[in-house]
């Protein structure tokens, strides 16, 4: 999905220093990530934890979330192949991250297109304090009541502008909320980053969207300026399909040079070549 967002003469460029510091202490302090995720792209986030410079954990048994998510630095929740259980589970999980002050980034994957997972999405964000909220723009759109479209997993769009749905969400919600598509959207309640990096090839995978939030909540788990983190996080995978789209011969051949990318990804690298923009 496209998202058309023009220049803005007011906009603010911000000092490639700032995510590449975020990057150096990932990597520094190596987080542990626990995912409660899907069974579809699982292995694709643990590895792309890894790249990223943390330490992924999946554990979603609900007689063990507690416990493992108290040795995280954070917690990543998404939605893309649900159940009771895995419910059931992100909530024990959820609260017992709340209760301790570790951050919760949710991936709505899918919201919009049943009740089930419209449901879900809601009550977790009711029920737990969420530190990001990443989707996509029909994802975002659904929650923020301005207007999406979900067919299956992947979005149809959003009906007005992307900023603005973005800002709504966030107002909404009172969290971070985090927009992927062609240019990134991050906002909370007072600001909004522009995030230009990326290559088209990553929409012609699946599961580039859930290794955005592994990405993003490795981030996180560092900073505690969650709309930087976020913002910081999508500059990096963004720049790893960047760095990708060079060698690559189609989608698969793209998708291992992704995980290769942000592997090989130097905070030098980063410093020069994030495009985040502050409006």
């Amino acid at each position: 999905m496209s998202v058309n967002i023009t220049g803005d003469s007011s906009a603010r460029l911000i000092d490639g220093a700032i995510p590449a510091g975020l990057l150096a202490a990932v990597r520094e302090r190596r987080p542990l990530v626990h995912h409660i995720t899907n069974c579809v792209t699982v292995n694709d986030c643990a590895n792309i934890t890894i790249c990223a410079g943390a330490a992924p954990v999946m554990a979603e048994a609900p007689e063990e979330v507690a416990e493992m998510v108290a040795a995280a630095g954070v917690l990543v929740l998404n939605i893309g192949t649900l159940s009771a259980a895995q419910v059931d589970a992100m909530l024990i999980a959820g609260r017992r991250a709340n209760d301790l002050g570790i951050p919760v980034v949710l991936d709505p994957v899918g919201v919009g297109a049943t009740a089930f997972r419209t449901a879900t999405a809601r009550r977790l964000l009711d029920a737990l304090e969420i530190a990001v909220l990443k989707g996509n723009a029909g994802e975002i759109g659904v929650l923020a009541g301005t207007g999406g479209s979900v067919r299956g997993v992947d979005s149809g769009g959003v009906a007005g502008d992307p900023v603005e749905t973005a800002r709504e969400c966030a107002r909404l919600t009172g969290t971070v909320v985090a927009m992927t598509g062609a240019v990134d959207v991050v906002a909370d309640d007072r600001r909004v980053f522009l995030v230009r990096n990326g290559n088209p090839m990553m929409d012609r995978l699946s599961g580039t969207g859930c290794m955005a939030a592994s990405v993003t909540g490795a981030f996180v788990a560092v900073a505690g300026d969650h709309a930087v983190a976020a913002a910081a996080a999508l500059a990096a995978f963004g720049r790893a399909g960047e760095r990708a789209a060079g060698g690559a011969h189609g989608p698969y051949s793209f998708r291992t040079a992704l995980f290769d990318g942000l592997a090989g990804l130097s905070p030098d690298d980063l410093a020069r070549h994030a495009r985040i923009e502050e409006r």
